[in-house]
């Protein structure tokens, strides 16, 4: 089963994405597929918060930020958080150890853990609301963001919004514990 966590920025789609992961676990041990590079302050803050959020709650962690077409998930787990494909992007278009930017590398990503684990939950933004001008490369990341939302909606069992911390479900739904 595949579940699309989205949001804006700190609208709860973390911890929204956590709950679902845990409840489809039912006890039984997790991964966590953390895409963030600890790139200054800003970066380790928000690292050192959602381990913190995680901590004790069963899920062993894999950190991966680029090449996600490489991405072998070790067996043995009942479900897979991975966090997050907008920013596992943003890693493939800019990093110079990235894939490059149509989002394939992170598809053929989730379909390796979709392969190894019962229940996979993807994190993305919504990052499309503002309406300002861009720069080409900017432009061209939410463009490939919103065709790589779009394709993995479109796979996705269940797809939830969070809203101000409150599930929004838009495609299936997923009875939490």
């Amino acid at each position: 089963m595949l579940i699309v966590v989205t949001g804006g920025a700190a609208s709860g789609k973390s911890a929204l994405a956590e709950d679902i992961a845990c409840t489809l676990a039912q006890g039984r041990p997790m991964l966590y597929v953390a895409a963030m590079e600890p790139f200054g302050e800003e970066a380790q803050r928000r690292i050192a918060r959602h381990r913190a959020l995680r901590a004790g709650k069963g899920f062993t962690t894999l950190e991966h930020s680029t090449r996600f077409d490489l991405l072998r998930p070790p067996s043995g787990f009942a479900a897979a958080l991975f966090e997050c494909a907008s920013t596992a992007l943003a890693n493939e278009m800019f990093s110079p150890a990235g894939a490059g930017g149509d989002g394939g590398s992170i598809l053929a990503g989730v379909q390796a853990l979709t392969a190894r684990c019962a229940h996979t939950v993807v994190v993305t933004n919504e990052v499309f609301s503002d309406g300002y001008a861009y720069d080409a490369g900017t432009a061209a990341y939410l463009h490939a963001l919103g065709q790589l939302n779009q394709q993995l909606a479109r796979q996705a069992d269940a797809v939830a919004e969070s809203v101000c911390g409150i599930p929004v479900w838009r495609k299936g739904e997923i009875e939490l514990a």
